[in-house]
Protein backbone atom coordinates (compact mmCIF):
# COMPACT_ATOMS: atom_id res chain seq x y z
CA UNK A 1 0.00 0.00 0.00
CA UNK A 2 1.48 3.37 -0.98
CA UNK A 3 2.21 5.85 1.80
CA UNK A 4 -0.20 8.60 2.70
CA UNK A 5 1.16 11.86 1.28
CA UNK A 6 0.25 15.16 2.97
CA UNK A 7 1.26 18.50 1.48
CA UNK A 8 2.20 20.63 4.48
CA UNK A 9 2.00 23.82 2.43
CA UNK A 10 -1.60 23.17 1.35
CA UNK A 11 -2.93 22.24 4.80
CA UNK A 12 -5.77 24.43 6.07
CA UNK A 13 -4.47 24.02 9.62
CA UNK A 14 -0.81 23.01 10.19
CA UNK A 15 -1.85 21.57 13.54
CA UNK A 16 -3.75 18.83 11.75
CA UNK A 17 -0.55 17.80 9.98
CA UNK A 18 1.33 17.74 13.28
CA UNK A 19 -1.37 15.58 14.88
CA UNK A 20 -1.29 13.12 11.97
CA UNK A 21 2.48 12.82 12.23
CA UNK A 22 2.43 12.31 15.99
CA UNK A 23 -0.38 9.76 15.77
CA UNK A 24 1.44 7.78 13.10
CA UNK A 25 4.60 7.60 15.21
CA UNK A 26 2.61 6.61 18.31
CA UNK A 27 1.08 3.76 16.29
CA UNK A 28 4.53 2.43 15.41
CA UNK A 29 4.54 3.71 11.85
CA UNK A 30 7.44 5.12 9.84
CA UNK A 31 7.15 8.76 8.84
CA UNK A 32 9.11 10.77 6.27
CA UNK A 33 9.63 14.32 7.53
CA UNK A 34 10.95 17.44 5.85
CA UNK A 35 13.99 18.86 7.61
CA UNK A 36 16.23 21.81 6.79
CA UNK A 37 18.86 19.46 5.32
CA UNK A 38 17.29 16.49 3.52
CA UNK A 39 14.11 14.51 4.00
CA UNK A 40 14.36 12.23 7.02
CA UNK A 41 12.87 8.87 7.95
CA UNK A 42 11.76 8.65 11.56
CA UNK A 43 10.46 6.18 14.12
CA UNK A 44 9.75 6.58 17.79
CA UNK A 45 12.87 5.56 19.72
CA UNK A 46 10.85 3.87 22.49
CA UNK A 47 9.26 1.53 19.93
CA UNK A 48 11.73 -1.31 19.31
CA UNK A 49 9.62 -2.85 16.53
CA UNK A 50 9.33 0.43 14.65
CA UNK A 51 13.08 1.02 14.88
CA UNK A 52 13.78 -2.54 13.70
CA UNK A 53 11.54 -1.92 10.71
CA UNK A 54 13.32 1.38 10.01
CA UNK A 55 16.67 -0.41 10.00
CA UNK A 56 15.33 -2.99 7.56
CA UNK A 57 13.86 -0.35 5.25
CA UNK A 58 17.01 1.71 5.38
CA UNK A 59 19.25 -1.27 4.78
CA UNK A 60 21.53 -0.01 7.53
CA UNK A 61 24.38 -2.38 8.34
CA UNK A 62 25.07 -3.36 11.92
CA UNK A 63 27.46 -1.00 13.67
CA UNK A 64 26.40 2.08 11.69
CA UNK A 65 24.61 4.20 14.31
CA UNK A 66 21.33 5.99 13.86
CA UNK A 67 20.83 9.53 15.10
CA UNK A 68 18.62 10.49 18.04
CA UNK A 69 16.51 13.54 17.29
CA UNK A 70 15.74 15.53 20.44
CA UNK A 71 13.68 18.64 21.11
CA UNK A 72 16.27 21.17 22.24
CA UNK A 73 19.86 21.77 23.30
CA UNK A 74 18.74 21.67 26.93
CA UNK A 75 17.45 18.13 26.43
CA UNK A 76 20.91 17.01 25.34
CA UNK A 77 21.96 16.81 29.00
CA UNK A 78 19.38 14.06 29.54
CA UNK A 79 21.17 11.87 27.01
CA UNK A 80 24.74 13.05 27.62
CA UNK A 81 24.95 14.29 31.25
CA UNK A 82 28.70 14.91 31.00
CA UNK A 83 28.47 17.01 27.84
CA UNK A 84 31.74 18.93 27.46
CA UNK A 85 31.78 22.76 27.37
CA UNK A 86 32.66 22.63 23.66
CA UNK A 87 29.72 20.33 22.92
CA UNK A 88 27.46 22.60 24.97
CA UNK A 89 28.69 25.58 22.98
CA UNK A 90 27.99 23.98 19.61
CA UNK A 91 24.60 22.72 20.76
CA UNK A 92 23.49 26.15 21.96
CA UNK A 93 24.66 27.90 18.81
CA UNK A 94 23.76 25.35 16.15
CA UNK A 95 20.44 23.87 17.29
CA UNK A 96 17.87 23.74 15.93
CA UNK A 97 19.98 23.34 12.82
CA UNK A 98 22.03 21.21 10.44
CA UNK A 99 24.56 19.80 12.92
CA UNK A 100 24.70 16.27 14.32
CA UNK A 101 26.89 16.13 17.41
CA UNK A 102 28.58 12.84 18.20
CA UNK A 103 29.42 12.63 21.91
CA UNK A 104 30.50 10.00 24.41
CA UNK A 105 27.78 7.64 25.58
CA UNK A 106 29.17 6.16 28.76
CA UNK A 107 27.24 7.95 31.51
CA UNK A 108 25.14 5.52 33.58
CA UNK A 109 22.36 8.08 34.09
CA UNK A 110 21.86 8.81 30.39
CA UNK A 111 18.25 8.40 29.23
CA UNK A 112 19.64 6.23 26.46
CA UNK A 113 19.61 3.47 29.09
CA UNK A 114 15.80 3.69 29.14
CA UNK A 115 15.48 2.88 25.46
CA UNK A 116 14.86 -0.74 24.46
CA UNK A 117 18.14 -2.72 24.29
CA UNK A 118 17.90 -3.18 20.54
CA UNK A 119 17.43 0.56 20.07
CA UNK A 120 20.41 1.28 22.33
CA UNK A 121 22.52 -0.90 20.05
CA UNK A 122 21.16 0.91 16.99
CA UNK A 123 21.99 4.41 18.24
CA UNK A 124 25.10 3.66 20.28
CA UNK A 125 26.95 0.58 19.00
CA UNK A 126 30.38 1.95 20.00
CA UNK A 127 29.66 4.03 23.13
CA UNK A 128 29.14 7.19 21.13
CA UNK A 129 25.84 8.89 20.47
CA UNK A 130 24.71 11.14 17.62
CA UNK A 131 22.29 13.89 18.71
CA UNK A 132 20.45 16.40 16.59
CA UNK A 133 17.72 19.01 16.90
CA UNK A 134 16.28 19.35 13.39
CA UNK A 135 15.64 22.90 12.23
CA UNK A 136 12.19 22.45 10.75
CA UNK A 137 8.97 23.51 12.53
CA UNK A 138 6.91 20.50 11.46
CA UNK A 139 9.17 17.83 12.91
CA UNK A 140 9.84 19.95 16.02
CA UNK A 141 6.11 20.38 16.62
CA UNK A 142 5.52 16.67 16.16
CA UNK A 143 8.26 15.85 18.65
CA UNK A 144 6.53 17.99 21.28
CA UNK A 145 3.59 15.60 21.10
CA UNK A 146 5.54 12.34 21.13
CA UNK A 147 6.93 10.62 24.21
CA UNK A 148 10.69 10.25 24.01
CA UNK A 149 13.10 11.07 21.17
CA UNK A 150 12.94 9.97 17.55
CA UNK A 151 15.34 7.79 15.66
CA UNK A 152 16.10 9.78 12.54
CA UNK A 153 17.98 8.94 9.35
CA UNK A 154 17.92 10.20 5.79
CA UNK A 155 14.93 9.03 3.74
CA UNK A 156 16.81 6.86 1.25
CA UNK A 157 18.19 3.36 0.92
CA UNK A 158 21.70 2.79 2.19
CA UNK A 159 24.30 4.14 -0.23
CA UNK A 160 21.78 6.04 -2.38
CA UNK A 161 21.43 9.81 -2.80
CA UNK A 162 19.56 11.74 -0.14
CA UNK A 163 16.07 13.05 -0.89
CA UNK A 164 15.80 16.81 -1.34
CA UNK A 165 12.10 16.66 -2.23
CA UNK A 166 9.35 14.37 -0.96
CA UNK A 167 8.90 12.65 -4.33
CA UNK A 168 12.52 11.43 -4.19
CA UNK A 169 11.88 9.91 -0.78
CA UNK A 170 8.76 8.14 -2.07
CA UNK A 171 10.64 6.87 -5.11
CA UNK A 172 13.40 5.51 -2.86
CA UNK A 173 11.31 3.97 -0.09
CA UNK A 174 7.98 3.27 -1.81
CA UNK A 175 5.46 1.25 0.15
CA UNK A 176 7.85 0.63 3.04
CA UNK A 177 6.87 3.87 4.77
CA UNK A 178 3.44 4.87 6.06
CA UNK A 179 3.28 8.65 5.95
CA UNK A 180 5.14 11.31 3.97
CA UNK A 181 4.92 14.99 4.87
CA UNK A 182 5.77 17.15 1.88
CA UNK A 183 7.03 20.69 2.43
CA UNK A 184 8.76 21.23 -0.89
CA UNK A 185 12.52 21.36 -1.48
CA UNK A 186 14.67 21.34 1.63
CA UNK A 187 16.56 24.49 2.59
CA UNK A 188 20.13 23.20 2.32
CA UNK A 189 19.73 20.23 0.01
CA UNK A 190 22.54 18.35 1.70
CA UNK A 191 22.86 16.32 4.90
CA UNK A 192 23.82 17.66 8.30
CA UNK A 193 27.46 18.09 9.23
CA UNK A 194 28.44 15.30 11.61
CA UNK A 195 30.83 16.55 14.28
CA UNK A 196 32.58 14.34 16.83
CA UNK A 197 33.34 16.23 20.04
CA UNK A 198 35.97 14.93 22.45
CA UNK A 199 36.88 17.22 25.33
CA UNK A 200 38.18 20.49 23.89
CA UNK A 201 38.56 19.16 20.33
CA UNK A 202 36.18 18.41 17.50
CA UNK A 203 36.49 16.45 14.27
CA UNK A 204 34.22 16.66 11.24
CA UNK A 205 33.18 13.09 10.47
CA UNK A 206 30.95 14.06 7.55
CA UNK A 207 31.12 17.29 5.62
CA UNK A 208 27.63 18.70 5.32
CA UNK A 209 25.58 21.87 5.39
CA UNK A 210 27.92 23.71 7.80
CA UNK A 211 31.53 24.12 6.58
CA UNK A 212 34.44 23.42 8.92
CA UNK A 213 35.57 27.07 8.98
CA UNK A 214 32.13 28.04 10.30
CA UNK A 215 32.29 25.30 12.90
CA UNK A 216 35.65 26.62 14.09
CA UNK A 217 34.14 30.05 14.56
CA UNK A 218 31.13 28.64 16.37
CA UNK A 219 33.40 26.57 18.63
CA UNK A 220 35.16 29.59 20.08
CA UNK A 221 34.56 30.96 23.59
CA UNK A 222 32.41 34.11 23.67
CA UNK A 223 32.60 36.41 26.70
CA UNK A 224 29.70 38.86 26.80
CA UNK A 225 29.47 42.07 28.83
CA UNK A 226 26.08 43.58 29.56
CA UNK A 227 25.09 47.00 30.85
CA UNK A 228 22.05 49.22 30.25
CA UNK A 229 22.65 51.16 27.05
CA UNK A 230 25.82 49.52 25.69
CA UNK A 231 27.42 52.97 25.40
CA UNK A 232 30.01 53.04 28.21
CA UNK A 233 30.46 50.27 30.81
CA UNK A 234 30.00 47.19 28.66
CA UNK A 235 31.95 48.45 25.59
CA UNK A 236 34.79 49.56 27.88
CA UNK A 237 34.73 46.10 29.47
CA UNK A 238 34.77 44.50 26.01
CA UNK A 239 37.85 46.45 24.95
CA UNK A 240 39.67 45.90 28.24
CA UNK A 241 38.86 42.20 28.10
CA UNK A 242 40.43 41.92 24.65
CA UNK A 243 43.54 43.69 25.90
CA UNK A 244 43.92 41.43 28.95
CA UNK A 245 43.23 38.24 27.00
CA UNK A 246 45.74 39.21 24.32
CA UNK A 247 48.39 39.73 27.01
CA UNK A 248 47.51 36.38 28.56
CA UNK A 249 47.57 34.47 25.26
CA UNK A 250 50.58 36.30 23.84
CA UNK A 251 48.88 37.65 20.74
CA UNK A 252 47.45 40.88 19.37
CA UNK A 253 43.82 41.69 20.25
CA UNK A 254 42.94 41.40 16.55
CA UNK A 255 44.17 37.78 16.58
CA UNK A 256 41.97 36.61 19.46
CA UNK A 257 39.37 35.09 17.15
CA UNK A 258 42.10 32.87 15.66
CA UNK A 259 42.69 31.69 19.24
CA UNK A 260 38.95 30.87 19.40
CA UNK A 261 38.17 33.57 21.97
CA UNK A 262 35.82 36.50 21.40
CA UNK A 263 34.61 39.39 23.54
CA UNK A 264 31.32 41.16 22.89
CA UNK A 265 28.94 43.55 24.60
CA UNK A 266 25.25 44.42 24.60
CA UNK A 267 22.76 46.55 26.48
CA UNK A 268 19.49 45.54 28.10
CA UNK A 269 17.92 48.81 26.94
CA UNK A 270 20.24 49.56 24.03
CA UNK A 271 19.13 50.98 20.72
CA UNK A 272 20.82 49.29 17.75
CA UNK A 273 23.35 51.23 15.72
CA UNK A 274 24.43 53.82 18.27
CA UNK A 275 27.94 54.59 19.47
CA UNK A 276 29.95 54.85 22.65
CA UNK A 277 29.87 58.04 24.72
CA UNK A 278 32.59 60.59 24.09
CA UNK A 279 33.81 60.14 27.66
CA UNK A 280 34.17 56.36 27.23
CA UNK A 281 36.01 56.89 23.94
CA UNK A 282 38.37 59.35 25.63
CA UNK A 283 39.12 57.09 28.61
CA UNK A 284 39.83 54.11 26.35
CA UNK A 285 42.02 56.22 24.07
CA UNK A 286 44.21 57.06 27.08
CA UNK A 287 44.74 53.31 27.47
CA UNK A 288 45.60 52.84 23.80
CA UNK A 289 42.18 51.35 22.96
CA UNK A 290 39.80 52.51 20.24
CA UNK A 291 36.06 52.74 20.94
CA UNK A 292 35.27 55.09 18.06
CA UNK A 293 33.86 52.32 15.91
CA UNK A 294 31.76 50.64 18.60
CA UNK A 295 28.17 49.96 17.51
CA UNK A 296 25.55 49.43 20.20
CA UNK A 297 23.40 46.32 20.15
CA UNK A 298 20.42 45.25 22.29
CA UNK A 299 20.54 42.08 24.33
CA UNK A 300 18.55 39.39 22.50
CA UNK A 301 17.89 35.70 22.87
CA UNK A 302 20.41 34.93 20.13
CA UNK A 303 23.13 37.04 21.78
CA UNK A 304 22.51 35.32 25.13
CA UNK A 305 22.49 31.86 23.55
CA UNK A 306 25.87 32.42 21.88
CA UNK A 307 27.62 33.58 25.04
CA UNK A 308 29.62 31.17 27.19
CA UNK A 309 30.08 33.64 30.04
CA UNK A 310 27.90 36.69 30.62
CA UNK A 311 29.18 39.44 32.91
CA UNK A 312 26.70 42.06 34.05
CA UNK A 313 27.53 45.39 35.65
CA UNK A 314 24.80 45.11 38.28
CA UNK A 315 22.87 42.51 40.23
CA UNK A 316 19.61 43.77 38.76
CA UNK A 317 20.89 43.19 35.25
CA UNK A 318 21.86 39.64 36.11
CA UNK A 319 18.43 39.03 37.60
CA UNK A 320 16.79 40.44 34.50
CA UNK A 321 18.72 38.04 32.26
CA UNK A 322 18.01 35.03 34.45
CA UNK A 323 14.32 35.90 34.59
CA UNK A 324 14.07 36.27 30.81
CA UNK A 325 16.37 33.36 29.93
CA UNK A 326 16.54 30.86 32.83
CA UNK A 327 18.81 28.53 30.85
CA UNK A 328 21.51 31.22 31.02
CA UNK A 329 21.60 31.34 34.82
CA UNK A 330 24.74 29.23 35.23
CA UNK A 331 26.56 31.31 32.61
CA UNK A 332 25.63 34.70 34.01
CA UNK A 333 27.44 36.49 36.84
CA UNK A 334 28.07 39.99 38.15
CA UNK A 335 31.46 41.31 37.01
CA UNK A 336 32.52 42.51 40.46
CA UNK A 337 33.94 39.50 42.30
CA UNK A 338 32.37 40.82 45.52
CA UNK A 339 28.94 40.69 43.91
CA UNK A 340 28.42 44.43 44.16
CA UNK A 341 27.34 46.78 41.38
CA UNK A 342 29.63 48.78 39.11
CA UNK A 343 27.97 52.25 39.05
CA UNK A 344 26.87 53.77 35.76
CA UNK A 345 29.06 56.81 34.94
CA UNK A 346 26.62 58.15 32.35
CA UNK A 347 26.12 61.89 32.70
CA UNK A 348 29.07 62.29 35.04
CA UNK A 349 32.46 63.95 34.56
CA UNK A 350 35.40 62.29 32.84
CA UNK A 351 36.89 61.36 36.21
CA UNK A 352 33.88 59.16 36.95
CA UNK A 353 34.40 57.30 33.69
CA UNK A 354 38.07 56.89 34.56
CA UNK A 355 37.23 55.36 37.95
CA UNK A 356 34.66 53.09 36.31
CA UNK A 357 37.22 51.87 33.74
CA UNK A 358 39.78 51.21 36.47
CA UNK A 359 37.25 49.19 38.48
CA UNK A 360 36.26 47.19 35.42
CA UNK A 361 39.90 46.49 34.62
CA UNK A 362 40.63 45.31 38.17
CA UNK A 363 37.61 43.03 38.20
CA UNK A 364 38.45 41.63 34.76
CA UNK A 365 41.91 40.60 35.87
CA UNK A 366 40.32 38.60 38.69
CA UNK A 367 37.48 37.07 36.66
CA UNK A 368 39.45 36.24 33.51
CA UNK A 369 42.17 34.62 35.59
CA UNK A 370 39.57 32.11 36.75
CA UNK A 371 38.34 31.16 33.28
CA UNK A 372 39.62 28.01 31.61
CA UNK A 373 40.44 29.25 28.13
Amino acid sequence: MPPLLIDVRAADDPRDVVHRGAQALAEGKLVVFPTETVYGLAARALDADAVARLLEVKGRKEGHPLTLAIRSAVEAWDYAPDLSPLAQRLARRCWPGPITLVVDDSHPESLVRRLPPSVQRAVSPRQTLGLRVPGHPTVLDVMKMVVGPLVLTSANRGGRAEAQIAQQAIAALGDDVDLVLDDGPTRYGQPSSVVRVSGKEFEVLRVGAVPERTLKRLAGVVILFVCTGNTCRSPMAEQLCRQILAERLGCAPADLEDREVQAASAGMAAMPGGGATEEAISVMANLGLDLRHHVTQPLTEAVVRHADVIFTMTRAQRQGIVTEWPDAAERTRVLAASGTDIPDPIGGPLERYQRCAEQIQDELRIQLGQLDL
